[in-house]
């Protein structure tokens, strides 16, 4: 065995990978924002009338329950047994999160499918960011961050355009299923490239010493490479192939049910549901036995033998799952659901948090002192005593809170002054608006990651990001009800500005956390980051609402009635209509300039926290890990 000094070299299939990992969390983002179109179409898919509007929150919040809650576990699974091998298995949830929505009979199904593609969805993100930082150097990975930050903020733009366009032309469904074949070409992609990449990482060693899992990031913190002996030689996983395929078209063909299959005389016994119920369609013979052979695929990729090159790469599953501690993760998962339903599902316009509180807050507070508990007593905790303790780490999830806080008063708020303005009749021409700040996000996130090419600038570029952002929330307290429309006007400048400072601000923040912890935590410091941020707009949202609103009610009351204003025909009277606009715009503009105050405060924590001379030690996971390249 020849050893070789260690290298930063990134190679071409470290590249293509990043290209595959993007494609990824753009499908992903976009598929987060497509609901905001297709909703109408989904509640009338189900049974559910327009008028019904509150029974199909959970399509929205289950979704963005299964984003949230899961992330860390997925992050610390990313950590333990590889980036590739968990991006993996992140589209394959996503994809089969878009069957069951595709196939979907019932509103509880839909809330299935939606959250099972948050689960897949939202783990692609950090993971992808973890790829990166395990593949190149430290004071590198700035245009590489940026360019994953900038496609996951174009699925916002993306998503309700491309919705909206296959909802003109087909029905909702489509949507969802065109996902399939996309996840498909990504996954196939990235299999074939780490097919010709022998190129791999050290293994993860047990306690006790023995290997739990081979994956593909660097080992160590240099970012030398080890090259598995045999790697080459390694026969391909055609039962894993035939079970995969077999399994997984035999499932969708089950979903949907053709009609040509389902009412013949020879096949419709396969279809034929064993119980009733909204899950009626799940219990049919072809769809159950097709779930045997998925349920086999996965047996077989955790107990294949060593020499077969498996698809998803999930050699070791359950020593990985015991090291990354899922008691721990299921406590956390606890407390962030708590979160999300306090805040997702109260009503801004009566009230800052649920109605659901009173239960939700003990049984919250509850399980955060599990956790904390855990984590102090584990041997294998979550997050480690010291992990985060390095500044620029828990500050980089103090700045992503406050810009989380922020950006959803952009996205909330910009549309409804467009709508309480200048279209009132018009949802497609406020949501038009609201086009020059998406825009400008992306582009921003990729200039953000070329100026972040050395790690001593990220501070910087995040604090001018948000400084930017700030002053153009500042402008906006100055809109009138003219301000927006057709035509070349400052607003849009602002709105341009807004949204390019708010992109600055993204690879900066993850450029500074992941230099801030050991490689042992990448992929959990990146999932964190995006629950922090995810945290910070349901709490801005509900809080500034609040706040805002109260501020309408005082200008309001002091509005006299129409009968006061125009006794000769209060059922029309231009005065009160003007009063009331003016009271709508005092909360917009109260909204914009405590969304003002978030993103100054931001730009303050990043210069604060986000600065940090020091070095993460090198990771410590069991038994000691290879340094160097080894050739065979």
């Amino acid at each position: 065995m020849t050893v070789a000094a260690p290298s930063h070299a990134v190679s071409r299939a470290d590249r293509t990978r990043l290209v595959l990992a993007a494609l990824g969390v753009l499908i992903a983002s976009s598929d987060t924002y497509v609901v905001v179109v297709a909703l109408p179409n989904i509640m009338n898919g189900v049974g559910i009338g327009i008028d019904h509007l509150q029974r199909a929150a959970p399509i929205i919040s289950g979704f963005l329950l299964g984003y949230t809650a899961v992330l860390p576990l997925i992050g610390r699974i990313a950590d333990i047994a590889g980036t590739t091998a968990t991006f993996k298995w992140c589209l394959v949830a996503f994809a089969a999160g878009s069957a069951i929505t595709a196939t979907s009979p019932s509103l509880a199904v839909v809330v299935t499918g939606r959250a099972m593609q948050g689960v897949g969805g939202g783990g692609l993100i950090p993971v992808a960011l973890a790829m990166v930082a395990s593949r190149w150097p430290a004071d590198r990975r700035g245009v590489p961050l940026g360019m994953i930050g900038a496609v996951q903020e174009l699925g916002s733009l993306i998503g309700p355009l491309y919705g909206a366009a296959i909802v003109a032309i087909s029905t909702w469904r489509t949507i969802f299923w065109l996902n399939l074949p996309i996840v498909a070409a990504v996954g196939i992609a990235l299999c074939l490239t780490n097919r010709h990449d022998t190129t791999v990482e050290p293994p993860v060693r047990s306690p006790r010493g023995g290997p739990v899992a081979t994956s593909d990031r660097r080992g160590s913190p240099s970012g030398a490479l080890v090259r598995e002996p045999g790697a080459g030689r390694r026969r391909r996983d055609l039962p894993g192939v035939a079970l995969a395929l077999a399994g997984t078209a035999g499932l969708l063909v089950g979903l949907d049910a053709p009609a040509g299959l389902a009412d013949s005389v020879s096949f419709g016994g396969a279809y034929a549901p064993i119980a009733s119920g909204p899950w009626a369609g799940f219990t049919t013979p072809v769809v159950l036995m097709s779930a045997g052979l998925l349920v086999l695929f996965a047996a077989w990729e955790l107990l294949a033998p060593s020499g077969v090159a498996r698809i998803v790469g999930a050699r070791g599953g359950r020593q990985v799952i015991a090291r990354s501690d899922l008691p721990g993760a299921l406590l956390l998962a606890g407390v962030l659901a708590c979160v999300v339903i306090a805040f997702s599902t109260s009503d801004p316009s009566t009230q800052v948090l649920a109605s659901s509180t009173p239960v939700v807050a003990p049984l919250g507070l509850a399980l955060a002192a599990g956790f904390w508990w855990r984590q102090r007593r584990a041997e294998h905790a979550l997050i480690s005593k010291g992990s985060f303790s390095a500044r620029p780490a828990w500050g980089a999830l103090a700045v992503n809170l406050w810009v989380g806080a922020a950006l959803i008063s952009a996205l909330v708020d910009i549309p409804l002054f467009a709508r309480s303005t200048v279209y009132p009749n018009s949802e497609v021409g406020a949501s038009l608006v609201l086009v020059r700040f998406l825009v400008a996000v992306p582009v921003g996130a990729a200039a953000g990651g070329f100026a972040c090419r050395s790690r001593g600038r990220a501070p910087y570029v995040a604090a001018c990001g948000m400084l930017v952002s700030a002053a153009a929330f500042v402008a906006m307290t100055t809109w009138s009800a003219g301000s927006l429309g057709g035509g070349i006007r400052p607003s849009d400048f602002e709105l341009i500005a807004c949204g390019f400072g708010f992109g600055l601000a993204i690879a900066p923040v993850n450029v500074a956390i992941l230099g801030a912890v050991t490689e042992r935590y990448h992929a959990l410091a990146s999932a964190l980051a995006v629950v922090a941020r995810t945290v910070g707009m349901l709490v801005g949202l509900s809080a500034l609402t609040a706040v805002a609103l109260h501020r309408f009610y005082l200008a309001e009351a002091r509005i006299p009635s129409p009968f006061v204003s125009c006794p000769r025909s209060p059922e029309n009277c231009p005065t009160f209509n003007t009063a009331t606009t003016n009271a709508l715009l005092v909360e917009l503009h109260t909204i914009f300039a405590g969304a003002s105050v978030c993103a100054a405060v931001a730009a303050l924590m990043a210069l604060w926290t986000l600065r940090s001379n020091s070095v993460p030690a090198a990771p410590t996971i069991g038994a000691s890990l290879p340094t160097a390249r080894e050739t065979p």
